[in-house]
């Protein structure tokens, strides 16, 4: 879905949404509250700029806009592959830029991620995935890696990760597969500003994607694991 389309559907006029090539800034009206907006668009590779500019938009708001709720757009193809982007600390303005969601959050704003195209790899860790809940309209397209890559990376043939994904969530990409891992917490359909709405009101501000991934199937041992680490 383009994001002009996406944001007639959650606000209608209501808006003031704009994009500076692949990066997407504005505010909007919902219930006669109004919400900061920001991410991307077009498959935006976040590199350093990308990181800082949207990290500069969620300082703001946590400084001149108290308790004002925060929408990141998520469509990206993950972290900028350049060597300037590299030399400049990449890692670090995508860690600043995680912070400084995490901020917000701990500051008191609401903050819901949606993945309204693609999300892949670090482009998607350090926004959505640090969101209070991170939700995707049902057409989006979610993964961290390819099999391929995955099949470099872990000396495991493509065909026993092919074989694998299909029983277990974690190595298959496809946006059911990350609700069921909890990463996801809901698909959108239908009514999206309802849904916005609702999440608004019901997201939960503790993180409860280990637990969602237990209940669900999707990640069976994640949550006990981490209950024996505190208790230990």
């Amino acid at each position: 879905m383009e994001w002009n389309t996406l944001a007639m559907q959650l606000f209608g006029p209501a808006h003031d949404i704009t994009a500076d090539g692949e990066f997407l800034h504005g505010s909007a009206e919902l219930e006669g509250k109004t919400i900061t907006v920001v991410g991307t668009t077009n498959h935006a590779p976040i590199g350093v700029a990308m990181a800082l500019a949207q990290a500069r938009v969620v300082l703001d708001t946590v400084s001149h806009h108290p308790g004002r709720p925060i929408l990141l757009l998520i469509d990206t193809q993950g972290q900028q592959l350049r060597i300037r982007d590299e030399l400049l600390g990449i890692n670090r303005a995508m860690a600043h830029l995680g912070c400084c969601i995490d901020l917000a959050r701990r500051r008191g704003h609401r903050v819901i991620g949606l993945v309204y195209d693609q999300a892949l790899s670090g482009g998607f860790i350090t926004s959505g995935l640090i969101a209070d809940a991170c939700y995707a309209l049902p057409e989006a397209e979610i993964r961290v890696m390819r099999i391929p890559a995955m099949a470099r990376v872990t000396k495991i043939s493509e065909e026993r990760l092919t074989e694998l994904s299909k029983a277990n969530p974690v190595f298959a990409p496809g946006v059911e597969n990350y609700v069921a891992m909890g990463g996801v917490r809901a698909l959108w359909r239908g009514d999206l500003r309802a849904c916005l709405s609702d999440a608004l009101r019901s997201a939960p501000t503790t993180d409860e994607r280990a637990r969602d991934g237990a209940l669900r199937g999707g990640r069976r041992l994640a949550a006990s694991v981490a209950e024996q680490v505190l208790a230990a």
